[in-house]
């Protein structure tokens, strides 16, 4: 059970984040980030009400708390670097964050055996190969790394705070929805300050009515991508769940290469399959 939502997590998380690069080519960081998570609170919302889900309030909220205030400065950072540099290359930078949740894992005293310990190795290693990956170039391709490298620790830091958000499925969902809540005052918080400072909030054409289920999309598949990681870490170790999740950035180089016609090189394609054999070998193990 640990390996399938884990595994759709990173499938739900590498489709959002290439839906998020594409959109911040057209819009700013902060909008799709704000109308993105405001759209997933509207529909958590509705959910909360429908399950009841407020009688699960209790402390372990604060763990969703903290994931909001963290995760838009995350998004932001990520978005950036993603419409700044390919996404083949920033986009496996991010996993380097796995390294909060599995060092939790370790530190709660998890100890995963030989076989899983070489599957994590491989795993990552296949990611961040998958990026191909390029640390020389311009200002602007080094400025993408800085702002990858933020983004992954927010993510890791999000991904130790979800785990402990909740024990049931409705307090999930309640704690995703308190999570959304906070990402939107903090991001919105932002976006104001932002446009006080002369940044336009929209483009010159207004408010991109077109792209609304792009940026639904990106919202639902983030808010989803959480929800499976948690269930994924509550009924296995963190350390698989963790890095089984991080395999996102294959799915976005994957997208990438369908849809906007990027090349993978010879060295991320071999990521990729180092990527599926530790995959392969975490879920054995």
């Amino acid at each position: 059970m640990t390996a399938f939502f884990a595994l759709a997590t990173s499938l739900l998380w590498g489709l959002a984040d290439f839906g998020g690069g594409v959109l911040t080519r057209r819009l700013p960081a902060l909008t799709v980030v704000v109308v993105s998570q405001a759209v997933a609170a509207v529909v958590l919302g509705a959910i909360v009400v429908a399950t009841g889900g407020w009688s699960e309030a209790g402390p372990r909220l604060w763990f969703a708390l903290a994931a909001g205030l963290v995760g838009p400065v995350a998004l932001i950072c990520f978005y950036k670097a993603l419409a700044l540099g390919p996404m083949g290359v920033v986009s496996p930078l991010g996993t380097l964050g796995v390294a909060v949740p599995v060092g939790v894992g370790l530190f709660l005293g998890e100890r995963p055996g030989l076989v899983q310990v070489a599957g994590i190795a491989v795993a990552v290693t296949g990611v961040v190969l998958a990026g191909g990956p390029q640390l020389r170039g311009a200002p602007v391709q080094r400025r993408a790394i800085v702002l990858s490298l933020v983004a992954a620790l927010g993510f890791g830091t999000v991904f130790a705070l979800i785990a402990e958000a909740s024990a049931t499925v409705t307090g999930l969902f309640l704690a995703l929805f308190v999570q959304r809540v906070v990402n939107v005052a903090v991001g919105g918080a932002a976006l104001y300050v932002s446009v006080r400072r002369g940044t336009p909030a929209l483009p010159d054409t207004g408010f991109p009515w077109r792209s609304l289920p792009a940026l639904a999309f990106v919202g639902l598949a983030d808010v989803a991508a959480n929800g499976t990681y948690a269930v994924a870490a509550q009924h296995g170790p963190v350390t698989v769940a963790a890095v089984l999740a991080s395999l996102y950035p294959v799915v976005t180089a994957l997208a990438a290469r369908g849809f906007l016609r990027e090349r993978l090189r010879t060295l991320q394609a071999t990521g990729a399959g180092l990527a599926l054999v530790g995959t392969l070998l975490l879920a054995t193990g």
